[in-house]
């Protein structure tokens, strides 16, 4: 299991017990019903389109709960991209178990596969502007450390995990606070949080730029900003602060936005939006006793 996996073993004992309690219920009637308990399968996990394999230590392990003596070969492990058609696991073991554990084992695959797919594509969109791709908080509750791991094997970095995190200054705060300066005074008084994390402001105009520049911001988020607003703000202050561009970033505008020097782009996308891919799996031979 690659060092960089996120979820300690009770974590993941956890996650794969409640994804199996949600899917089994008390039992899966249909397999009990019409498959002998002795029965063993073969069976592989093949890509049926390209992707970029993301779960695949979650997949082995749902399997190995419901039958520990599955004997389980993996093909291409996480973070590499196959193409259609490839084999990226065989495994052999009790037919009642597999068939139980299908599922749930695909279900995890296919979703963080395809989240690390779309951002593969995203960090090739961008290849050799010196923009880095962000991933943001847009992900669904509870499973926010394995999207953000499944962006980090499609090539991305990760914005903040948590609130805690970081100080992001957005536009609701500066509202309640008054303006710009007034809500950066307020974060860098804050117990001396701001000197040791940074402090990031969202800007929708240049004139708020100028403002968190001027008040001692750390990295300015242009929010919705057009290719020539982003343009003056990397000629004003490129190398001063951090620039992040965010808001209307998708597959066919990131290259553009990247282009205009900014340091960052982040997208809300490649973890709210991705689709699953398409991974399935398929018998090898004959259940045998």
């Amino acid at each position: 299991m690659s060092t960089d996996f996120p979820l300690f073993k009770e974590e993941l004992r956890q996650f794969i017990k409640n994804a199996l309690d949600e899917d089994v219920g008390r039992g899966d009637i249909t397999t009990q019903a019409t498959i002998p308990a002795d029965e063993k399968l073969g069976a592989a996990l093949n890509s049926r389109q390209n992707l970029v394999i993301a779960g695949m230590p979650i997949a082995v392990e749902i399997f190995k709960t419901l039958d520990p003596l599955v004997d389980i070969e993996i093909l291409a492990n996480d973070g590499v991209e196959v193409t259609a058609g490839n084999c990226i696991m065989r495994l052999h073991g009790n037919a009642r178990k597999m068939l139980t554990a299908e599922r749930s084992a695909l279900n995890i695959l296919q979703h963080l596969s395809g989240i690390a797919t779309l951002t593969r594509e995203y960090v090739r969109e961008i290849e050799g502007t010196g923009c880095t791709l962000l991933d943001t908080r847009k992900t669904i509750p509870g499973y926010r450390k394995l999207a953000k791991y499944a962006t980090r094997l499609g090539g991305a970095q990760n914005h903040r995990m948590r609130l805690d995190d970081g100080i992001l200054i957005k536009d609701n705060h500066i509202a309640r606070v008054g303006s710009v300066s007034a809500a950066i005074k307020a974060a860098k008084d804050f117990d001396g949080s701001a000197s040791t994390i940074g402090i990031t402001v969202e800007c929708d105009t240049l004139d708020q730029a100028e403002e968190a520049v001027k008040a001692g911001a750390d990295r300015l988020l242009l929010d919705n900003m057009t290719l020539n607003q982003l343009r003056e703000a990397v000629s004003r202050y490129k190398g001063t602060v951090k620039l992040e561009a965010s808001g209307g970033v998708r597959l066919d505008t990131i290259r553009a936005i990247a282009e205009t020097g900014v340091d960052y782009a982040s997208v809300g996308r490649i973890t709210q939006s991705a689709p699953a891919v398409d991974i399935g799996m398929d018998y090898l031979d004959q259940a045998v006793s």
